[in-house]
This record gives structure tokens, C-alpha cells and sequence, in this order.
């Protein structure tokens, strides 16, 4: 997967989720790791591991992130099936999935 395809369909979500008040940590394994920082103003989004721990780390394949925001895999039966691992704040990634699908 390329990662500016990751990078173009990420952007996308900002605006969605500026009151996340939430780091984000997106492991997408060999497709690379991204943050969203949705703390304060608007939300930003970097490549790589940022400076900040996330309130929530999300492990997921690049090709099932791409699915999940497409409406093409149900987010809570990914996460029964172990596609999709969340690490720390439950409430934070549960307000992200609503955003994203």
C-alpha cells in the first residue's frame, strides 16, 4: 500500500474529529506508523512516531484501515475477529471509529 494513499485518507478524517481532544497512534505494521495530534485546534497528522505518548494506539494493516473507511468492515466485528487491536483509551478510539465510518 502506498503511504500516500495513508497520508491522503487520514487528512480526510481531521476535520471529523477536531474535538478528539486525543493523540491517536496508528500502527499500520509495514505500512508505517501515523499520529493524529486532536488535542487543541485543529487536528494535525504526522508520519512516524511523534514526541507525545497517544491516549490510543491503534494496530491495524494499512489495507484493513482503508476498508474500515470505506464502510467496507465493520469496526467492532474487526476488533472481535483481532484485525484491529486497541491499546489505552477505549472511549477515545470508539469516538474515532464513529468519525471515520
Amino acid at each position: 500500500m502506498s503511504e500516500v494513499k495513508v497520508d491522503e485518507r487520514l487528512s480526510e478524517v481531521l476535520p471529523k474529529i477536531r474535538n478528539l481532544r486525543a493523540i491517536v497512534r496508528f500502527d499500520l505494521g509495514g505500512d508505517g506508523v501515523w499520529m493524529i495530534d486532536a488535542r487543541e485546534g485543529p487536528a494535525r497528522l504526522s508520519e512516524g512516531e511523534g514526541d507525545d505518548d497517544p491516549d490510543c494506539s491503534i494496530l491495524i494493516s494499512g489495507e484493513n484501515l482503508l476498508k474500515l473507511m470505506d464502510g467496507k468492515l465493520d469496526p467492532m466485528l474487526a476488533y472481535t475477529l483481532g484485525k484491529i487491536k486497541v491499546k489505552g483509551s477505549m472511549g477515545v478510539a470508539m469516538k474515532l471509529v464513529a468519525a471515520i465510518g
